[in-house]
């Protein structure tokens, strides 16, 4: 008999990515598709919902002809996708009805601020465990609802579609047949009682979204649907979904508290499992439901974003022209043996957890004339593993045991000297694993254990493997002293912009 695979699609901000995964957890076929990005004035970011969903079809295709299969071939489908950005479309034809506004985009700022001084902004972090920020999606849809008054009553009497990326990707796979959610992409709506686990009236009344546009939401585990005859030819079942963030989580075998995730890419993003207590976590941290909510009960994860870390790179490279190609930051920064005293605090769009200051700009603090461009290329990768070693000791404070082990993936986690940097400055062991493709291998995982390819998160724990482990070296008193030093250099770009 042909083993079980499963497809998993990754539906993420720059491009459409699909895996096909064995029953061995190993990958046989990739396809990706660049998403155009659409930036209409200043600090507004689009996307077009029937891209996403072409450019997700073609890489399915690609996918699969890679690993010499069809659609019939595959057991299952996981779907993981960006989180936050909003899509509406009509009920009955399935057009868009405006471009998805993605997380990225700022234009509701004022729909926050007014919404703060409005007295609400504490009864929103109890009730969701994030902040009232444009971030999220309810103020995405009360603006797109507020700037078509016509489209807000349409969507009251159930003729329009509104939620994440991850519904409207299950809509399309399933022909309109079902117009689902799961519990981790609802969780970061601001619409959703991740006590209660169903959306809030008072919250959908607080945004003015209504109840009646928005889809069903089910846990991350759950049948979701099957692929449409008439599209595909066959029923294939949808049997996961999760925001990236979590299926990360999960992908990085993240089932139980003590272990946390840290994906390196533009920015950071730390993730780890919290267990089955709703406490609101302090300190610009966010409280999340996970990628295993509904089986057993509640199960929640803590997230901190931090918003710059390659991008540091990045600009050390485009702006600063220090090196040619970001690879040449490790072999720089590792020609000299320390950063010569420099600090470097890349707060070029304020500062997220756990300081949370739009107002924060970046410095360069300690520089004297012995400074080279491979001290400022060693603060660099210092900047990006203190920021995430300080988020984990913050983050401790919240969790029922602390973080013992961090797992890592994204693009920056290919460097060995930032990751040795990451376990110095964290104190626990940093563990990279042979496949980084967690994001994808998570909504596999989670859509093969509904469809009982794999019976147990044991049996799928046992699939992920460690290329490498760096084990700290560094000794307590020297960790907390550059730890605090991290901190005194942060307290100096607070506030800077106001």
């Amino acid at each position: 008999m042909t083993p079980p695979y499963i497809l998993a699609i990754d539906q993420g901000t720059t491009s459409s990515r699909a895996l096909v995964v064995g029953a061995d957890g190993r990958i046989v076929g990739v396809g990706q598709q660049p998403l155009t990005q659409h930036y209409p004035r200043p600090g507004w970011v689009e996307h077009d919902p029937e891209e996403i969903w072409t450019t997700t079809l073609d890489a399915v295709g690609v996918a699969l002809a890679q690993a010499g299969l069809t659609l019939r071939d595959v057991a299952c489908i996981g779907v993981t996708n960006q989180r936050e950005t909003a899509v509406a479309w009509e009920r009955a034809t399935g057009a868009p009805v405006h471009r998805a506004i993605v997380w990225q985009d700022r234009r509701t700022a004022g729909i926050c601020e007014d919404i703060r001084s409005a007295g609400a902004e504490e009864q929103v972090r109890q009730t969701t465990g994030l902040r009232l920020d444009p971030y999220f999606t309810a103020t995405k849809l009360t603006w797109l609802f507020r700037h078509n008054p016509e489209l807000h009553r349409r969507a009251r009497e159930g003729e329009i579609c509104a939620g994440t990326v991850d519904a409207w990707l299950t809509w399309k796979l399933t022909g309109g047949a079902s117009f689902a959610t799961d519990f981790t992409n609802a969780s970061r709506t601001l619409l959703f009682n991740v006590r209660k686990g169903r959306w809030d009236d008072t919250l959908l009344d607080l945004f003015e979204v209504p109840r009646a546009a928005l889809p069903a939401a089910l846990p991350s585990r759950s049948r979701f649907g099957f692929t449409s005859e008439e599209v595909f030819g066959c029923r294939v079942p949808i049997a996961g979904i999760a925001g990236d963030q979590q299926a990360a989580l999960f992908g990085q075998g993240g089932f139980a508290p003590g272990l946390a995730k840290n994906t390196y890419g533009t920015g950071c993003f730390l993730l780890s499992h919290a267990g089955s207590r709703a406490a609101v976590p302090g300190s610009g941290l966010l409280l999340s439901l996970g990628a295993g909510a509904g089986q057993q009960g509640p199960e929640y994860v803590v997230e901190g974003s931090i918003f710059v870390a390659g991008a540091l790179v990045q600009w050390l490279r485009d702006e600063l022209g220090l090196i040619r190609e970001s690879a040449e930051i490790e072999p720089l920064a590792a020609s000299v043996p320390d950063s010569n005293g420099v600090t470097i605090v890349p707060a070029f769009t304020g500062l997220g957890a756990p300081d949370w200051d739009p107002h924060a700009r970046g410095a360069i603090l300690g520089l004297t004339r012995g400074v080279t461009r491979a001290h400022l290329a060693r603060a660099a990768l210092e900047a990006i593993a203190l920021s995430s070693a300080e988020l984990i000791e913050v983050m401790n404070a919240s969790l029922p045991e602390p973080v013992r082990e961090l797992r890592v993936d994204g693009g920056a986690a290919v460097n060995d000297l930032l990751m040795q940097l990451q376990a110095d400055f964290a104190g626990i062991p940093v563990l990279r694993p042979e496949s980084t493709e967690t994001t994808a291998l998570g909504a596999a995982y989670l859509a093969g254990l509904t469809a009982g390819v794999w019976s147990s998160t044991d049996e799928v724990a046992a699939l992920w493997r460690p290329e490498r482990v760096f084990e700290p070296r560094l000794g307590s008193a020297e960790r907390h002293r550059r730890l605090r030093d991290w901190r005194r250099a942060v307290e100096r770009t607070l506030g800077w912009a106001n």
